[in-house]
């Protein structure tokens, strides 16, 4: 399956692919293609969704890669759901979805590059929650009214794997929207920069919402995992790394002079370390960045051992407690920019 052969005119391919056809990035596209190496296009359409729609397409082929890193069996008989996995003897299936921009609001590659990110969050936090919502209400009602029914599914742990693209900026926002809406369990960070006295070394207050309003008024009742509303989804995988970054960050391409800043957590505490690929070299895997959320009512949960695997973080809530824990396994990753100064404006000679 060649990923980068055209199958559609030039103004009919998206954005995000157009932006990466210039000559100087073919190591680039190499690299994606190697993460697509032995993927199956299971209905003929995958390489036109690709070039066309592009992070849906790229986050399956993400979570592809990841899932093989990490020594998974994938079995593609199936037509449905997207990925049925094996790992360590245990059987688990996977629905990819992503958060996508409402209609009418801005898309993620809408950054102005000259302009410094957000400082205010609660409005963009919002946001995400709302369209995050929306992706996993609408697989949940796929899963109730389809896949329930099928055998290789329906005795399984179901685990929906999200990628948020529904915003400008949405790669700031790691796991603050999703835990709120698991667990309603807000970080304001707004109220930390507002009173720095109050909350030192920018501790945010942990606050819970109950609901968020939508914009026709309807709310969303928060804490998809505090009770049995979503039982039969066994946990949600998230990622806010998994983009085009992560390609670049990972393929040594001596075309392009490219810098990358990343922020870490150093372990299993909350040290933060930063790092700049300036000062020492940018080492990064295809796990790094990725998050796995429990749901304590999930009728077949999954195993904590399947993912217990360096880079990953862990996440469950605590009722007794009323918290949320993270269990994070080695240096993981929260967020990265890449910068690359690519002078060429020509594409590649594609046929």
């Amino acid at each position: 399956m060649d990923l980068f052969k055209l199958t559609v005119a030039e103004e009919k391919l998206h954005k995000n692919f157009s932006s990466v056809l210039r000559a100087e990035q073919r190591l680039d596209r190499e690299g994606l293609q190697l993460w697509s190496e032995g993927f199956p296009d299971r209905d003929g359409k995958f390489v036109k969704e690709f070039q066309t729609t592009f992070n849906s397409s790229f986050w399956e082929i993400y979570l592809y890669a990841m899932l093989k890193e990490i020594g998974a069996k994938l079995d593609f008989s199936h037509p449905a759901p997207d990925f049925s996995v094996e790992l360590q003897g245990k059987k688990i299936v996977i629905e990819a979805a992503i958060a996508a921009a409402a209609d009418g609001k801005p898309p993620e590659w809408e950054v102005d590059l000259e302009k410094e990110p957000p400082n205010r969050f609660r409005q963009m936090n919002i946001e995400s929650i709302i369209r995050l919502a929306n992706a996993i209400c609408s697989k949940y009602k796929k899963y109730k009214k389809s896949y329930s029914g099928l055998k290789h599914v329906n005795s399984l742990p179901f685990v929906l794997a999200i990628a948020p693209f529904e915003q400008p900026y949405f790669n700031l926002q790691y796991d603050g929207p999703i835990s709120a809406l698991l667990y309603d369990q807000y970080v304001d960070e707004d109220a930390a920069l507002d009173n720095p006295a109050q909350f030192p070394f920018g501790k945010a207050p942990i606050v819970s919402l109950g609901t968020v309003e939508k914009a026709n008024g309807a709310e969303i009742e928060l804490g998809f995992f505090n009770d049995e509303r979503f039982s039969e989804i066994s946990a949600v995988i998230l990622s806010t790394t998994a983009t085009w970054g992560k390609v670049a960050a990972m393929t040594s391409n001596p075309d392009v002079t490219r810098y990358v800043n990343s922020v870490w957590f150093a372990g299993a505490g909350d040290e933060i370390i930063r790092q700049s690929s300036v000062t020492q070299p940018h080492i990064e895997t295809i796990r790094d960045g990725l998050m796995v959320f429990h749901n304590n009512f999930a009728k077949h949960p999954l195993s904590y051992d399947l993912f217990d695997i360096d880079g990953v973080v862990q996440v469950v809530f605590d009722p007794l407690r009323k918290r949320v824990i993270r269990e994070r396994r080695g240096k993981c990753l929260i967020s990265r920019t890449v910068m690359s100064n690519i002078t060429s404006d020509d594409p590649a000679d594609f046929e």
